[in-house]
């Protein structure tokens, strides 16, 4: 059975009953009667059949129980009618009982079950009516056990008919909704693929620039020495030269373990203020003051901490030597709070009136937000930079 033939049989699976049952029906009578059109009745069964057919066939897709109960009450008060019309000018020969059935299974399908109820007993009633009227009560009595029979099975086979539907459309439902649901699913997986990959783009961008920025900006601070001291002290021009090789290969070994495994840690393996020690020293190398003062007993922190506490130093020594204009620096480091770990670094420089910054500032801020931290930036002309960091831990 093809796809196409089965969804036709399932949705006109009603109609198709109800034209077979009448059919049956009055080929039964049919098939008794030696002249179909004897009697003075006989047209007028007919025209009741297919009356009843017709309004059967073109009815019952119409009807919905969800769409109001009136269509469905007019349906069963002009079918009623139709059937008793048509079991008595029948006299109820052949199998023309057959035509109760139909109406019966249509009451379980659209009506409450206590309506339903009703309407199987007016149809048995009226079958029990009719047979006594014609035969007399006795025949009446004998034939309506037959009926009660078939009228129930009718509807229990209706009842399980209607259970097998609704939960095919239940499942179809559940069908629909998990493949909405897997759709966005799907949806959601490459959204959180493009943010995650843009965030590690934002984290590559902000490592290159805060450690070769800084390496970068070291080197030339050591060049520019080694140019000024070349004429009058060779010796010291000959060290500023050594420790601008040497930082340029720190640098170039940074950048490529950012670009190599995403995540250079200049603080692995030892403690966070050691790490912030060699900082202090290379801006001194620099020719700025600074000082660094660790308040309380140094702890360790999670990784990810302790990288954004170095990078803000490094970044934050960086600006110092390119743009404030400073002679000093002063770096505190303090770990009294249980809870979290404060580092300030303030210098005397020019300062500025706007403490947005650029994209240095911007990365550091992201790395601070990050890991559940506060990055407050302070400065106004004359006074320099203080920048005060607090990250858990």
């Amino acid at each position: 059975m093809t796809g196409s033939l089965r969804r036709f049989l399932a949705h006109n699976a009603g109609r198709l009953t109800f034209l077979v049952t009448v059919v049956a029906a009055y080929s039964s009578e049919l098939a008794v009667r030696d002249n179909p059109l004897q009697g003075p009745g006989a047209l007028l069964l007919y025209l009741f059949g297919l009356a009843y057919l017709v309004i059967g066939l073109l009815a019952l897709p119409r009807l919905d129980p969800d769409h109001g109960r009136w269509p469905i009450r007019l349906y069963f008060a002009v079918q009623l009618p139709l059937t008793a019309a048509i079991l008595y000018l029948s006299r109820l020969s052949g199998f023309m009982s057959l035509i109760i059935f139909p109406l019966a299974s249509n009451a379980l399908e659209l009506l409450p079950r206590r309506q339903a109820v009703v309407i199987w007993m007016i149809l048995f009633a009226t079958f029990v009516a009719i047979n006594a009227a014609l035969y007399g009560w006795l025949s009446a009595l004998s034939n309506s056990p037959a009926v009660a029979a078939g009228i129930l099975f009718v509807s229990v086979f209706t009842y399980f008919a209607l259970s097998e539907r609704e939960a095919r459309a239940e499942v179809e439902r559940l069908a629909a909704e998990l493949r909405a649901a897997n759709q966005k699913l799907r949806e959601y997986a490459a959204q959180v693929e493009e943010l995650a990959t843009a965030k590690e783009r934002n984290r590559l961008a902000r490592e290159i620039h805060d450690s070769l920025g800084h390496y970068l900006t070291v080197i030339n601070v050591q060049l520019e020495a080694a140019e000024l001291l070349v004429p009058a002290d060779p010796e010291r021009a000959k060290a500023a030269l050594g420790k601008a090789q040497s930082l340029a290969q720190e640098g170039l070994a940074d950048v490529r373990r950012s670009v190599a495994a995403l995540r250079a840690d200049p603080v692995s393996g030892r403690p966070l203020p050691e790490a912030v020690a060699d900082l202090v020293e290379e801006s001194q190398a620099a020719g700025i003051v600074t000082k660094l003062a660790v308040r309380g007993q140094a702890r360790p922190l999670p990784p990810q901490a302790e990288l954004t506490l170095y990078r803000v130093t490094q970044e934050a020594l960086t600006n110092v030597r390119k743009h404030a204009r400073a002679s000093r620096a002063d770096l505190t480091l303090d770990y009294a709070a249980t809870d979290r770990v404060c580092l300030v670094i303030v210098d005397n420089g020019i300062g500025a009136a706007e403490t947005g910054g650029g994209f240095g500032l911007l990365g550091l801020r992201e790395r601070v937000q990050l890991v559940g931290g506060q990055f407050v930036v302070h400065s106004s002309p004359g006074e320099g930079f203080s920048v005060d960091v607090q990250v858990p831990g």
